[in-house]
């Protein structure tokens, strides 16, 4: 299995989209590089963007989110009272989190959480149930290995569906801000599903009047558009 669309010529391109590149660049002859972690942000500092130059050209799955959670005042708040059921809330976090992907970074194929489910029923006995493998679990900042049962259950959907890298939103978070908005905190990571290494981290922030408006504002923070203007 190879990775298509790497490009080993990228002019200024920032510091960490060049390392993660060169994480997921291999040769025929040599095979992978042994990538190393990429620590997240600084507190304080604004979150790094999804490696989309990185990524163009490549399949990329976006796993499905299974863990969302609110603070309990929130909960009982009549705003957050469309997701408290938690099968509906995740679905619909992933149709978003999905369409902002496409939308704001379509030089990536990405193969959204409908994809995958098609894809594992296809291949009974080698791919798991994609909304059933853990993947919550690398929401832990310390983790910087895949491990196992979760790595070896996203390398096999990885050979089916074609790729290497992986999307994970591992936890999505809401409360209510000291100024009466709601605040999203999500949590992405990237990482290899051959090596087993996480190769990227951030903390998506964002604040809106509703859950649905934070979510937006958070993902917008890490897919900015680049218009290429000054």
């Amino acid at each position: 299995m190879t990775v298509a669309g790497l490009s080993v010529y990228f002019p200024a391109v920032k510091p960490i989209l060049a390392v993660i590149l060169a994480l997921l660049s291999f040769s025929c002859a040599a095979g992978a590089q042994q990538p190393a972690p990429v620590a997240p942000a600084p507190p304080g500092e604004l979150a790094p963007p999804v490696p989309t130059e990185a990524l163009v050209g490549q399949s990329v799955a976006v796993m499905p989110i299974t863990l969302i959670a609110a603070d309990p005042a929130l909960q009982s708040d009549t705003i957050y009272a469309p997701y408290r059921d938690r099968q509906t809330t995740l679905l619909w976090a992933d149709s978003l989190i999905g369409e902002a992907f496409t939308g704001r970074a379509p030089e990536v194929r990405w193969v959204l959480p409908p994809e995958l489910r098609k894809a594992a029923r296809r291949s009974p006995g080698i791919v798991g149930d994609p909304d059933q493998m853990g993947q919550a679990m690398l929401r832990s900042p310390k983790l910087k290995d895949i491990p196992d049962p979760l790595r070896s259950s996203l390398r096999n959907l990885m050979a089916v569906v074609g790729g290497r890298a992986v999307m994970v939103p591992a936890s999505l978070g809401f409360g209510r801000q000291a100024d009466g908005r709601i605040r999203a905190d999500l949590t992405l990571v990237v990482a290899d599903t051959r090596s087993g290494k996480v190769l990227w981290r951030s903390p998506a922030v964002g604040s809106g009047a509703d859950p649905q408006a934070a979510l937006d504002a958070a993902l917008t923070a890490v897919l900015p558009l680049d218009t290429g203007g000054p």
